[in-house]
C-alpha cells in the first residue's frame, strides 16, 4: 500500500508522522519551507497527556527541553486569589522552536518517514484507491492524506472547506525576557500589577522557560494596535518594578511579538481520503488555551485509525470517528470559551463593578481564570470519547467510565518487565487485568493462574493488535477487572472477569465494526524502496 502524506511540518505534522511510524505505517511529509526553526517568542504548554505522547513516538528529550512549574499563582494587586501547587509532569513550558527541532530530530531517526522540504502543494486528486498531491515539479500517490498545514491550510481550500470563526477573539503582546523574578518556577497571572490607571494592560501572564528566561503576556483590549516598541518596554519595566518593590532589576530583552488569537472550526475534518488536523481544523487560543495540545491529540486520535485501515484491520468506517470525535471536542471547548470570556474580561472599575453584581467577584472567578492556563476543566482538560454521546471535557467521570482517558499506573508484562502504562500506548490495544498481589509475587507464580491463561488466549485472537497487561490496582476498578484500551489511551470498557466473545465484540466495535477484509499485514513491514513515488508527470 502506497504511504500516508502528511502536508505540513509543524508540530502537529511531525508528531503525527512518527505516531503513524509507531504503528508501522510509512509516511511522506511534504514541507513548503526549509526545514529550519528560527528562535522567536512562540511558546507552548503541554498537559501531562501530551508530553507522553510525545516522549513515546520518538521525542525522548521533550521534558529536558522544557520547564515544569512548582505552582501556580492569581493575584489582584497584591492580593492573592488562587494558588495551586503542581505536580513536576503537569505542565511543561517549552519554546516553539525547541519543540520543533526536537520533532525534527526524531523524524530523521526514523526510517519510515521520508521529509521533503520546499515542496509546496498545489493540487489535490482522490480516487477510491488513494490520494495523488502535485507539489512543486513533482506528483506524490498516497494511501490518505492529512493537511497539517496550518489556519492558512492549502489542503482546506483545495477541499472548499469554509473555516468561519472570530477573527480577534483575544490580543496580547508578548516578550520572553532574561531575568530574576521572586518566584522562581512559579507561574502566576496577575490583574493590576502597578497602580497606574495609565498602563496599557492592566492583565499579565508571566511563565517561566528554561535557562532563566520568563515568557510574559499583556491581554490587550482585542482591537488595539500593537504596542510600539518603546510602549512595551515601558510596560515591561513597570511589570518588573512592581514585582520587585519598585525597582526595574537588570534584564535581557530575547524576543517580542504581537498576535491576536482567532477563534475558528473548519465545516468537516475529513473529505473522503483526506484529514485536516491541527491549525488547518481549528484555532482556539484565547484565555490562556494551547491550540498545540488539541493538534496533538488529533495526531493521537488519527495515527492509530489510519494504522489499522492500513494494515487490513479495519474498513475506512473507523476513519469517520475521527471527525465524529476530534470535532466535537473541540466545539466543547469553544462553546466554554464564549461562556467563560465575558466573565474574565479585564474591565474599567466600573464596568467591573457591574459585573461583581452580574456574575460573581473576580475572587468566585479565578479558578475559572487559569483553567484555560492549567488545562484544567472546560478550557483544558483532556476530552473523554463516550462511544454514544458526544466527547465530553467534564472531570468528574470515573477513571472506568467508557471514553475517558486511562490515569498513569505501574504495569507488569507477562515477561516480568515493568513499565508505566502510558508507555505501553501507541501501537496497539492494550488488554489489562486488575489483579493485586502481581508486584509481590514472580511472574511465574500468576502467569498461569487465575483469568490469566484464558486471558492471554483472548487477547491473541482479538481482531487487531493487542498487548496483556497486568496491573496491581486501577482507580474505581476492583480486581479482576480487564480493561480494554485505546492506541490513543481511552477507555474502550472494563468488563468483570473475562469473557472473551464479549472482549472480542468490543474490540470489534473499536474498530469500526465486522466486515470483509484483506488478510492482515505483518505489524513491522515497511514501505517497499519503489512505493517511495516521486516521479514527475507530463
Amino acid at each position: 500500500m502506497d504511504p500516508v502524506i502528511i502536508v505540513g511540518a509543524g508540530p502537529v505534522g511531525l508528531a503525527l508522522a512518527l505516531a503513524l511510524a509507531r504503528h508501522q505505517v510509512p509516511t511522506v511529509v511534504l514541507d513548503d519551507g526549509a526545514g529550519v526553526s528560527p528562535e522567536g517568542a512562540r511558546s507552548t504548554v503541554l498537559r501531562a497527556d501530551t508530553t507522553e505522547f510525545l516522549a513515546r513516538i520518538g521525542y525522548a528529550r521533550v521534558a529536558a527541553d522544557g520547564r515544569a512549574w512548582t505552582s501556580w499563582r492569581t493575584l489582584r494587586r497584591n492580593r492573592e486569589l488562587l494558588h495551586l501547587p503542581l505536580p513536576d509532569d503537569e505542565l511543561l513550558h517549552l519554546a516553539q522552536h525547541r519543540l520543533e527541532r526536537g520533532l525534527r530530530d526524531a523524524v530523521s531517526a526514523t526510517p519510515l518517514i521520508e521529509l521533503v522540504h520546499d515542496s509546496p502543494v498545489s493540487e489535490i486528486e482522490q480516487d477510491e484507491d488513494g490520494v495523488s498531491v502535485h507539489a512543486r515539479r513533482t506528483w506524490w500517490r498516497g494511501s490518505h492524506l492529512v493537511g497539517c498545514d496550518g489556519p492558512r491550510s492549502t489542503v482546506r481550500k483545495q477541499l472548499q472547506l469554509r473555516f468561519p470563526g472570530r477573527t480577534a477573539a483575544d490580543h496580547y503582546a508578548v516578550a520572553t525576557v532574561r531575568v530574576d523574578l521572586p518566584f522562581p518556577g512559579e507561574a502566576r497571572l496577575h490583574r493590576d500589577a502597578h497602580s497606574d490607571r495609565a498602563q496599557v494592560s492592566r492583565e499579565v501572564t508571566a511563565r517561566p522557560l528554561p535557562d532563566g528566561v520568563w515568557r510574559l503576556d499583556w491581554r490587550l483590549p482585542v482591537r488595539q494596535r500593537p504596542l510600539a516598541p518603546d510602549a512595551l518596554v515601558e510596560q515591561l519595566q513597570a511589570t518588573l518594578a512592581s514585582w520587585h518593590e519598585g525597582t526595574v532589576p537588570g534584564y535581557e530583552l530575547v524576543t517580542t511579538a504581537d498576535y491576536t488569537v482567532q477563534q475558528r472550526l473548519a465545516t468537516r475534518f475529513q473529505v473522503g481520503r483526506v484529514f485536516l488536523a491541527g491549525d488547518a481544523a481549528h484555532l482556539l487560543g484565547a484565555l490562556g488555551m494551547q491550540n498545540l495540545d488539541e493538534g496533538l491529540r488529533d495526531a493521537d486520535n488519527l495515527a492509530w485509525k489510519l494504522a489499522l485501515v492500513w494494515h487490513n484491520c479495519a474498513t475506512e468506517r473507523l476513519l469517520t470517528t475521527y471527525q465524529q470525535e476530534r470535532r466535537s471536542s473541540v466545539i466543547a471547548r469553544l462553546r466554554a470559551v464564549d461562556q467563560a470570556m465575558p466573565l474574565l474580561e479585564p474591565a474599567t472599575p466600573l464596568l467591573e463593578a457591574r459585573r461583581s453584581v452580574l456574575s460573581g467577584s473576580l475572587r468566585r472567578n479565578a479558578t475559572l481564570l487559569s483553567d484555560g492556563s492549567l488545562g484544567r476543566g472546560r478550557l483544558g482538560a483532556a476530552p473523554a470519547y463516550p462511544e454514544r454521546n458526544r466527547p465530553s471535557l467534564s472531570p468528574a467521570l470515573s477513571p472506568t467510565s467508557p471514553g475517558v482517558l486511562v490515569p498513569d499506573v505501574p504495569v507488569v508484562t507477562p515477561d516480568g518487565s515493568a513499565d508505566r502504562l502510558r508507555a505501553r500506548l501507541g501501537r496497539g490495544f492494550l488488554v489489562v487485568l486488575v489483579a493485586p498481589g502481581t508486584g509481590v509475587w514472580a511472574v511465574e507464580h500468576w502467569l498461569g493462574a487465575g483469568l490469566m491463561p484464558q486471558l492471554s488466549e483472548a487477547t491473541r485472537a482479538l481482531p487487531l493488535p493487542a498487548e496483556l497487561l497486568v496491573t496491581e490496582e486501577y482507580p474505581s476498578a476492583p480486581p479482576h477487572t480487564v480493561l480494554l484500551i485505546r492506541p490513543d489511551g481511552h477507555l474502550v470498557a472494563a468488563l468483570r472477569g473475562c469473557r472473551p466473545d464479549d472482549l472480542w465484540a468490543l474490540a470489534d466495535r473499536a474498530r469500526g465494526g465486522s466486515a470483509e477484509l484483506p488478510t492482515p499485514r505483518t505489524a513491522g513491514v515497511a514501505r517497499p524502496t519503489d512505493t517511495r513515488v516521486g516521479s514527475d508527470r507530463a
